[in-house]
């Protein structure tokens, strides 16, 4: 049993002393990753609005298109009306004629002050395309010096990464599933990684915090797994004091 035990805490130690050096290899790259992805979702955003505003753009200039065919058929129809009145057989189709010239004269004036509008709202869009479009093109430099800076971070320790990562997941194999469940749990609920520390200076090596006399002679004795009291982390032994 003792044996036992000893050799399931040997494992995570192990285990931790593989994480911790691929924790240290993540740490040199900073926030590089993050800042990276956060630059790509920025030039996404802009990508997607200068879309949207070529989009408007383009429904601004088929409305002045449309309108303006509009302006066609109404001064059509007006020429039209216009020889009609040369014809009329009484004052009274005479007002009819004059009052539908005139509605077409205002649809004239309407769908004009629309296409002034939409001209308008076009040179504002196109001032914000190229607005969007130089910060676009500022954060794609942006990217491409941390996609730079990163990737030789990255190729520096490649080779190291890959090989702690085989290593995690050969020592993995040899832990139950139930304690490597716990162990990635603590690890993801305390800040600087570690779940399996040794009792240094009489304290947990993780939290700092004493650790009775008894109580680290139960770690000592390996007899079973002991977590800390105060931060929960796994206590896999008592480093012995040099005088």
């Amino acid at each position: 049993m003792e044996s036992t035990v000893a050799s399931k805490l040997e494992a995570l130690l192990k285990l931790q002393s593989i994480d911790s050096q691929l924790d240290e290899i993540r740490r040199v790259r900073g926030d590089l990753p993050e800042e990276v992805q956060d630059l790509e979702d920025e030039i996404e955003g802009y990508e997607v609005r200068v879309r949207k505003f070529d989009d408007e753009v383009a429904a601004l200039n088929d409305s002045i298109a449309q309108r303006k065919q509009s302006i066609k058929d109404a001064e059509s129809l007006i020429r039209k009306y216009e020889d009609q009145q040369q014809n009329v057989r009484n004052n009274r189709e005479y007002d009819a004629i004059t009052k539908e010239i005139e509605l077409q004269k205002l649809e004239i004036q309407v769908a004009e002050k629309k296409i002034r509008e939409a001209h308008y709202q076009i040179e504002q869009k196109i001032a914000e395309i190229e607005g969007t479009k130089g910060r676009l093109e500022e954060r794609r430099k942006d990217l491409d010096n941390k996609r730079h800076e990163l990737d030789q971070i990255v190729s520096e320790s490649e080779e190291e990464e890959k090989g702690l990562e085989h290593e995690r997941e050969t020592a993995s194999h040899n832990i139950e599933e139930r304690l490597l469940s716990a162990y990635n749990r603590i690890r993801k609920n305390v800040r600087n990684g570690l779940a399996v520390v040794q009792v240094k200076r009489d304290a947990c090596g993780g939290c700092f915090n004493t650790v009775p006399p008894q109580r680290q002679a139960d770690i000592a004795a390996q007899k079973k797994v002991i977590v800390c009291e105060h931060c929960g982390r796994i206590l896999a032994g008592v480093e012995q004091r040099v005088f």
